[in-house]
């Protein structure tokens, strides 16, 4: 088990004034038989004249709160203690159907957990499995290959064959272009993922959270120099959900911390909203996933 304190920054700063803002925070790790969460300590400025939390249609904690304060910076920090254990429901040596068969009892098996699940097989507004990523996928997927196993192959190639580039997309870039120029990020690699396996009609989803990322040997931690991260889970039915992350190459495990999931990145965006007046803005992200004791852990959440 691995225990960490993980605080998440957020600083909008605009050009005019906002005269009111109404906002959806996704902030809050969520409770999975994998993750246990303290509770988490949350300041915003100005302050809310209104906040209030509730679970969205995919389960996670999202946190609405309003400001009717006229304010050109809007700050977001949570703080939260988590503990991530070793025992995930799959590894990569997991047993699995053929993906034919996991493909037939998506379509036809009436299991309500399997009714639920396809709704991830269809296309969203960020991943629309064209006939491209069917293509792509064709090479892991021969007939009466285990699920897991055509599932760690896609991994492994996308791994190998796309490059890191922070800078070649945004969240506006097409994933077909993604696909054509092999760049992009962790969250276009785990779109990436999904397209190919909803190509083959097979059901996906998009995880956001946090990894524990070490610094090189001799160098000391740099606070607030980690990043949020994104992978995805393949549906098995009848079993559940297996993670996988393309951009290490990995299925995730202690260094992984889950914050939500959905149909895509639109569905879990950690802070998004609507205002009057701002003008232009500049946005500055800091994360810090710190690895705490258990002592430091339980004292340094609220």
């Amino acid at each position: 088990m691995k225990k960490y304190f993980i605080t998440h920054r957020t600083v909008y700063c605009y050009s005019s004034d906002v005269a009111l803002c109404h906002n959806e925070a996704r902030l809050l790790p969520r409770e999975t038989s994998w993750q246990l969460c303290h509770p988490s300590r949350l300041t915003i400025r100005p302050r809310p004249a209104l906040s209030v939390e509730r679970r969205d249609f995919f389960g996670n904690r999202v946190l609405y709160f309003a400001i009717q304060d006229i304010h050109q910076e809007l700050e977001v920090t949570v703080a939260t203690g988590v503990r991530v254990l070793d025992a995930r429901p799959f590894t990569a040596s997991s047993p699995s159907p053929p993906w034919e068969q996991a493909l037939a009892a998506l379509r036809e098996d009436p299991d309500p957990e399997i009714i639920e699940a396809r709704q991830f097989a269809l296309d969203s507004p960020f991943v629309v499995a064209t006939p491209a990523f069917r293509e792509y996928a064709a090479p892991s997927f021969p007939l009466g290959r285990p699920l897991l196993e055509a599932m760690a192959d896609l991994n492994r190639r996308i791994h190998q064959e796309f490059t890191y580039d922070p800078h070649f997309t945004t969240v506006a870039t097409p994933l077909n272009q993604v696909l054509t120029e092999q760049r992009g990020v962790c969250q276009d690699f785990a779109h990436l993922a999904m397209a190919c396996l909803r190509a083959w009609g097979l059901a996906a989803r998009y995880v956001s959270g946090y990894l524990e990322t070490l610094p090189p040997p001799g160098q000391p931690r740099l606070i607030g120099a980690d990043a949020s991260h994104a992978w995805l889970a393949v549906y098995v039915p009848g079993v559940g959900w297996a993670e996988f992350d393309p951009t290490n190459d990995c299925m995730p495990g202690e260094q992984h911390i889950t914050l939500a999931w959905g149909r895509e990145y639109g569905d879990v965006a950690p802070l998004k909203g609507v205002m009057t007046g701002g003008g232009s803005h500049s946005l500055e992200v800091s994360v810090d996933v710190a690895p705490q004791p258990a002592e430091e852990t339980e004292s340094g959440s609220a």
